[in-house]
């Protein structure tokens, strides 16, 4: 049939809202193709297939409509990108935006992932997580306080791994809490491409340093596009040893505004975070960006500014040589021991060879599962560089997993 055929149906299109699928299928999908393949998800209420005013054949566009929320998007999770005839492309599906929409795109998962709720005011985070941890994976919790006296203002978020999990909490949690889907925070920062200067949001009014122009500090802004908690943040930039501060800035309804601020006792320790961590993908897909903020001290004069750069050249250089540079200055809290005293193996390993730079396009990963434990970063980064090409060891924080980045796909 073509797209909404009667008054009536149109009304209902959004009721209730985000139920509505949008696909992009092959021009030989038909719509019994579709219902065959959606029904298993709920109740479809229509399917609509896109056609031409002239030629009546499809444009590959359709919609379906389905009883809940919790059905499209549940659809939407396991279809998208799934065959549903042989010999066709795989198909895209969205949540389709509501009809009375100004917005020229469909809704993206990260808008349907998070509700808001009304809660006891004497519940704790812990309590929010416990009372809807039963509609699906829990990524974090939010109570809203009060400014002034810290109280709940019986007001909370929460935010769900999945789309179709978020509105089955919507659904059938008690209606005593209300809940709703949160307001999406703005897109602005969000629709940014990070640069080797951009930072998501407000970053706290602290100065941002281009650290081409020589101007190196102890302070660091990281950005994130991802969710990461303060935990996190706080373990991966501890491997550098120095760390004085981290605190992953928030803003007043207690939500992350996607960046965070740390602090080394040296330049050094800041230095090599920098060149390690700015453009790390963690989680993978994620790219962090990490610039050099104005720390307050002052390095006018030209003894200090030769120290700045004396310590800066050295770290550089540790960066770019990698494990195998021995003689290079390390900041306190390094091992001074050489990585090679520390390896030992059954078998002959090739020489040591330099690390490919930190923006070359990862052609092939290779994942590691230790056994009891990790091995040191250095260690890993030691054994594996000897293959050519390594960009870069990455440890899962918490898991026994790990994986190499490797530029060339042979090695």
């Amino acid at each position: 049939m073509e797209e909404y055929p009667s008054k009536q149906v149109t009304e209902n299109l959004d009721d209730p809202p985000n139920s509505r699928l949008f696909a992009v299928t092959s021009r030989s999908i038909t719509e019994d193709d579709l219902r065959e393949s959606f029904c298993v998800f709920g109740d479809i209420q229509g399917i609509w297939v896109v056609k031409d005013k002239q030629t009546k054949e499809s444009k590959g566009i359709s919609y379906v409509k389905f009883a809940k929320s919790s059905q499209a998007c549940l659809a939407m999770e396991e279809m998208h990108g799934k065959v549903l005839v042989e010999g066709t492309k795989p198909i895209k599906v969205f949540i389709a935006q509501s009809r009375s929409s100004t917005r020229h795109r469909d809704v993206e998962d990260e808008e349907l992932t998070r509700i808001f709720v009304m809660i006891p005011k004497t519940f704790s985070e812990d309590d929010l997580k416990e009372t809807f941890k039963e509609y699906g994976d829990i990524e974090y919790c939010v109570i809203i306080k009060n400014k002034s006296t810290g109280e709940s203002k019986g007001l909370g978020y929460v935010r769900y791994y999945k789309p179709s999990q978020a509105a089955t909490a919507i659904e059938n949690c008690d209606k005593t809490y209300r809940a709703i889907l949160a307001e999406p925070r703005t897109k602005a920062a969000s629709t940014e491409e990070y640069s080797g200067g951009s930072s998501r949001g407000d970053p706290g009014n602290y100065p941002v340093i281009d650290y081409r122009s020589g101007d190196f500090t102890r302070c660091l802004m990281m950005s994130t596009r991802a969710a990461l908690t303060q935990e996190q943040i706080f373990s991966l930039f501890d491997i550098i040893p120095g760390m004085e501060y981290c605190e992953l800035q928030r803003d007043s309804y207690g939500m992350s505004k996607g960046h965070a601020l740390i602090r080394y006792s040296n330049l050094g320790s800041a230095v090599y975070a920098k060149e390690k961590l700015n453009g790390f993908e963690y989680p993978p897909g994620n790219r962090l960006a990490v610039n050099f903020v104005d720390d307050g001290e002052d390095r006018s004069s030209p003894v200090g500014r030769m120290a700045m750069q004396f310590v800066a050249t050295q770290m550089m250089s540790a960066v770019w040589n990698g494990p195998s540079t021995s003689q290079v200055m390390k900041p306190p809290g390094f091992s001074a021991v050489s990585p090679m005293s520390r390896i030992q193996t059954d078998v002959n390993l090739p020489p040591l060879k330099k690390l490919a730079p930190t923006d070359s396009k990862a052609k092939e990963r290779l994942f590691v599962v230790f056994s009891p434990s990790p091995l040191p970063l250095d260690v890993l980064e030691d054994v594996f560089c000897r293959f050519g090409s390594l960009i870069e060891v990455h440890l899962v924080p918490g898991r026994k997993v790990g994986y190499m980045k490797y530029a060339d796909k042979q090695v």
